[in-house]
């Protein structure tokens, strides 16, 4: 696995830092890439180090700092037992929540240990280290850093700056070699925020993540990301006009007016789309006892779970429901890669040129309908779309070199194109949708006052 769409920007300022052994803040919104760095971090380091054998904070046999390391070399000398410690161990994560405490993190007094050694309290051996002492030559994350309150926030000035830490009244000076990386969201990272501006001054490079620049690097991150079962990698033929669909509605849904941009959109809701879609196609090839599917363009009605668990509305958009705020994000996503398959229809409309969709419309103007059910099997299909005058020619005409397989599938995108530029409407039915032509549209909102069918969660149904 690697970090991809960052290799001029993030990965270039992340090596700098690195090289001036700073203390490092990943700023950025959810699903950018920030646990999984500091998770590649631990890969730069020696494979091994010797530590202390016994020691509690990784014990340099050569440079000890704490007490028992010291005792021990002084006691046995050359004879010192040493342990050799991958670096796969030499990495420690902790998320910040509310009931961190000072403990936790720095440490305390021991007095199960206290009672059981009979040690006295003013015996440095009675401290119990917490963890970030433990991870004396290592990396240590804090992930969500402004959710530390602010008195943790204070504890950590002494170990950024002076690196060394201090329990209770004990003058400890424990020369700490820790590598710090911290992710935070760039909302409370501020002063306004919920960090405490010293500590943020301690912290030596801000580095800021961001999300994939264009479709094609977010579509090999969810190739990369997406967990198929064996069946679904061998039977579900995913072509490229849906991955580019499925990609396309992340990138609506983070330019929307009715999605929070400061909470972001996850990069997560790709690769979870991808996985629903997937399946919606397995559902299909389970129905019809079939060895191979496509996916569809219709089969998009099955992302709508992963769509709404990724989002975050504004006022606006919690009004609307995130049902049909999912519909909308769908939709707009269809209007976008429309134009990169067939004419702009505003185009057409602006110019009045010739319309090369007009035999397709004829056709639901003369009366016709065209209703797909989301569990038809191939055949069925094939035949519904096949009816549609010129919706075939129309494939051909502008997507010559489209393999025989993608066919179909371009038709059916057309006609949801044609549905999304307000050539013919769509109505949900009974394991499925119909498309009609405009003028039923306008007779049902004309007899009812008002569209209720696109206040129906299953309008527009992909």
């Amino acid at each position: 696995e690697v970090i991809i769409g960052f290799d001029q920007t993030v990965i270039p300022e992340l090596q700098r830092a690195i090289l001036s052994k700073h203390n490092i803040v990943l700023l950025g919104l959810r699903g950018q890439a920030k646990s999984r760095i500091a998770r590649m971090l631990p890969n730069l380091l020696d494979e091994y180090i010797p530590i202390v054998s016994g020691a509690e904070i990784n014990d340099d046999p050569m440079y000890p700092i704490s007490r028992f390391a010291k005792d021990r070399l002084a006691e046995m000398g050359d004879e010192t037992p040493v342990e050799w410690l991958h670096r796969t161990n030499r990495y420690t994560e902790k998320l910040a929540t509310p009931d961190v405490s000072v403990a936790d993190l720095i440490g305390d007094l021991d007095p199960i240990k206290a009672a059981t050694e009979k040690i006295q309290y003013s015996d440095e051996r009675v401290i119990h280290f917490g963890l970030v002492p433990r991870s004396h030559r290592s990396i240590f994350v804090i992930n969500e850093l402004p959710d530390l309150q602010a008195r943790i926030q204070v504890a950590l000035f002494n170990i950024l700056q002076e690196q060394d830490i201090q329990i209770r009244g004990f003058k400890l000076r424990l020369p700490l070699d820790i590598a710090f990386m911290f992710t935070a969201n760039p909302e409370d990272y501020t002063n306004r925020g919920s960090i405490v501006t010293p500590l943020k001054d301690r912290i030596d490079s801000q580095i800021m993540t961001h999300y994939p620049k264009d479709i094609q690097i977010s579509r090999q991150i969810t190739a990369q990301e997406a967990k198929l079962s064996e069946i679904q990698q061998k039977q579900i033929v995913m072509p490229e006009l849906v991955k580019e669909l499925l990609e396309q509605i992340a990138f609506e849904a983070r330019d929307s007016e009715y999605v929070d941009e400061k909470s972001g959109v996850s990069a997560r809701l790709p690769i979870s789309a991808y996985e629903n879609l997937a399946s919606t196609a397995e559902h299909r090839l389970l129905i019809n006892n079939e060895n191979e599917t496509m996916v569809r363009v219709s089969d998009l009605y099955g992302v709508i779970p992963s769509i709404t668990g990724k989002v975050e509305l504004v006022y606006e958009g919690e009004q609307e429901g995130p049902i049909k705020i999912a519909h909308i994000l769908i939709s707009k996503a269809i209007r976008r890669q429309f134009i990169n398959y067939f004419p702009d229809p505003e185009q057409i409309k602006k110019e009045q040129e010739t319309n090369p969709f007009q035999t397709i419309i004829n056709w639901f103007n003369d009366g016709n309908t065209s209703k797909l059910e989301w569990n038809a099997n191939r055949e069925q299909y094939c035949n519904e779309l096949q009816k549609i005058d010129g919706l075939k020619q129309l494939v051909k005409r502008f997507q010559p070199k489209v393999k025989k397989e993608e066919q179909q599938l371009l038709m059916e995108f057309a006609l949801f194109g044609l549905v999304e530029f307000s050539f013919l409407s769509k109505f949900p039915v009974e394991s499925g949708y119909e498309i009609k032509d405009m003028m039923s549209t306008m007779f049902n909102e004309g007899m009812d006052g008002e569209d209720d069918d696109y206040n129906d969660p299953l309008r527009n149904i992909i």
